[in-house]
């Protein structure tokens, strides 16, 4: 069979944002693809009707929508003369067009003078919408053109600098966040008029509607990090009367559903598994903001299977009358679950592989989902007959001919814990032959890698590598337990890793020790960055977006004020011994293997200074190592960066394996 390569990426289809349209007779979504030419992503509407598929729209930059009813959508563009031109100038606008699936062109539906981050529909007149301010320009949704061209002026000859006086003053993805928050607005359509729901410096944390109002959770200050504990407000959409509600002075909210009239609160304090202790499943009172424990909830709500093929997000809950429909990643699969409100949450079916979105219409539950061994496609669940159904063919042609490594799983016991990893075996395996392999490492800690379609380990098995991946302790997937190594990073962890290749290589014979290769990203990062200190029996590693420093990276990441000390169970004033002493820096000097570090410029999760630093360590000791660093890129490099970016440091962590594991081929 023909090997996956680097390149094949690029011919991959991304699902995403898929929604029924209200009656349950069809569904919309968006299909993704890599322009190499344009070094960007195209994204256009897509129908699923009567087992269907047609496509909606073709400018290619239609990455959301909003149903008004079964036959008609709205979605934002850039289409007319006059709002290319406010584009080019850089307004900040959102125009919605209509799209009837009846026939005709899509038309202008509304224009909002602000970027919208969400929208949801009320009624076909009124809409919530949620949009970013800047505490200096709090009123900016009231500006005229004239006041918008002005205030565009100023905010261009404040571009090369920027003002820090809060903390976070960053986030990854997200850029300079210092002064900004996150409103909602009620919309009224015709005649247009917006009405703020919070003012700055209240900040949005999460949001539902219950009957005719809106529920807000919300902040007002920016010195309690991590965030402990929320303000409520209730507004009633159609008659404007605000309600004030208690909130909490210490939980912290996941988020807000509504089901068959009662608001389920997931939201925890993070005493007793820190920072990334799963959420409990409260009750919250609409009429006075009562809060009652429903469900000592002790795993996740979400999924949190690692993937590089996917592109935008999905519904991650469904509100039904009957109950909220989640995801639920367990062990290395990510299900579908359905909490009721007496408490009780079941899977609504089980399977392996990841469900990346969903929605739920009576019976029938539409997903897009990693299943198979295959990039994503949509698949239909019938409760009524147990029927699951395969329904798109978007990548059917990307892997024809193909060889793609299917997981033989491998369970290992160390240290108390049962350890669930999986193996990739190398296109045209024989059993007499030597190979090389490569360790691969998950971020988080808390995801979780599974039986899913991976590129990047599939072009390595095509290349003659074998593969193997596992969850070690302080993945997700399974209890808070299991999860919380705060202290003990490059523990049980680090044991676990190498125990589990330890079981590889006896079970699988035909590996060589000697060119085994080892890679991660984030925490696999950090992991890379701590084996190479404490081992030397790797001949190479690519360590990627790193942790080398929890000292320097409390200071620079935009989570690492509080997460370092969380992670590290110290501070930097009282006890930073213990952040050093969880440091792979602290142990550079034992490093002997050949490494490559690969960076981003505009990593604000894990800086580039962790990966320059433990570069310049391993070079000032005469340690072969190679630094990468790709400019306008940030932590999602891997998952979502520009698609020459994408091939560039795959091209670099493959060529590196193959020259120090002594395979040709690209």
């Amino acid at each position: 069979m023909k090997p996956i390569k680097q390149t094949d990426l690029l011919q991959f289809k991304f699902l995403s944002n898929l929604r029924f349209a209200p009656g349950g007779k069809r569904a919309a979504f968006v299909v993704a693809n890599a322009n190499l030419e344009e070094n960007d992503y195209e994204r256009r509407l897509w129908l699923y009707e009567n087992g269907g598929l047609r496509q909606l729209t073709d400018l290619g930059k239609e990455s959301g929508f909003v149903w008004l009813d079964e036959n008609r959508l709205i979605f934002p563009a850039v289409r007319s003369a006059a709002e290319k031109k406010r584009a080019e100038a850089k307004d900040l606008f959102t125009a919605y067009y209509c799209l009837d699936l009846r026939g005709g062109e899509a038309l202008p539906f509304m224009t909002l003078p602000f970027p919208v981050m969400g929208l949801r529909l009320l009624d076909e007149n009124h809409f919530l919408a949620v949009t970013q301010a800047d505490l200096r320009h709090p009123d900016f949704w009231k500006l005229d053109a004239e006041g918008r061209t002005a205030l565009g002026k100023e905010l261009a000859e404040e571009a090369d600098y920027e003002v820090f006086d809060e903390l976070p003053f960053w986030s990854n993805g997200r850029g300079v966040t210092n002064g900004r928050r996150t409103l909602a607005f009620l919309v009224q359509r015709e005649p247009l008029e917006l009405k703020p729901l919070l003012e700055v410096p209240e900040d949005l944390i999460s949001q539902t509607v219950l009957g005719d109002e809106i529920l807000l959770a919300y902040t007002a200050w920016r010195d309690k990090y991590p965030l402990q504990g929320f303000s409520l407000r209730a507004v009633n959409w159609k008659t404007g009367a605000v309600r004030e509600l208690p909130g909490h002075p210490t939980l912290r909210p996941h988020a807000m559903q509504v089901t068959g009239g009662t608001v389920l609160l997931m939201a925890t304090e993070g005493k007793r598994h820190g920072l990334n202790e799963n959420a409990w499943i409260y009750t919250l009172d609409p009429a006075d903001g009562t809060i009652a424990l429903l469900r000592q909830e002790e795993k996740n709500l979400y999924n949190s299977v690692g993937s590089d093929c996917r592109l935008g997000g999905g519904r991650q809950a469904v509100e039904r009358d009957e109950g909220v429909y989640h995801l639920a990643t367990r062990e290395g699969n990510a299900q579908v679950h359905l909490l009721k409100t007496d408490g009780s949450d079941a899977p609504v079916f089980v399977r392996d592989g990841a469900v990346d979105g969903f929605d739920v219409d009576g019976d029938k539950l539409l997903l897009v989902g990693l299943f198979d061994m295959r990039p994503q496609e949509l698949y239909l669940y019938d409760r009524a007959d147990g029927n699951f159904t395969r329904v798109s063919h978007f990548n059917d042609a990307a892997l024809e001919g193909k060889y793609v490594a299917q997981p033989e799983v491998l369970h290992v016991q160390s240290r108390g814990w049962e350890i669930e990893g999986w193996v990739l075996k190398p296109r045209d395996f024989d059993p007499a032959k030597k190979y090389p392999a490569v360790l691969d490492v998950h971020g988080g800690p808390k995801t979780v890698y599974g039986p899913v379609f991976y590129h990047e380990m599939q072009v390595w098995a095509s290349l003659g590598y074998f593969v193997f991946f596992c969850n070690p302790m302080g993945s997700d997937g399974r209890d808070n337990v299991f999860m919380d190594i705060r202290g003990h990073y490059g523990d049980t962890d680090y044991v676990n890793l190498m125990d589990f290749t330890d079981a590889v290589l006896a079970k699988y014979p035909q590996i060589d020790p000697a060119r085994v290769c080892e890679t991660g990203g984030s925490y696999g990062g950090f992991m890379t960055n701590w084996i190479i200190g404490h081992t030397d029996r790797f001949c190479c590693a690519a360590s990627q977006r790193s942790i080398a420093n929890w000292l320097s990276f409390y200071g620079m990441s935009d989570i690492g004020f509080y997460f370092a000390g969380d992670q590290c169970d110290g501070d930097i004033y009282d006890n930073p011994e213990k952040l050093w002493a969880l440091s792979p820096l602290k142990y550079v000097k034992n490093a002997k293997t050949p490494t490559l570090f690969i960076h981003s410029d505009q990593d604000y999760r894990c800086p580039m200074a962790e990966g320059i630093q433990m570069y310049a360590a391993l070079r000032d000791r005469g340690v072969e190592a190679r630094l990468c660093l790709f400019h306008g890129e940030n932590h999602e490099l891997s998952r979502s960066g520009k698609p020459k970016h994408r091939l560039r440091r795959l091209k670099e962590i493959t060529d590196w394996f193959n020259r120090h594991a002594g395979v040709e081929g690209t």
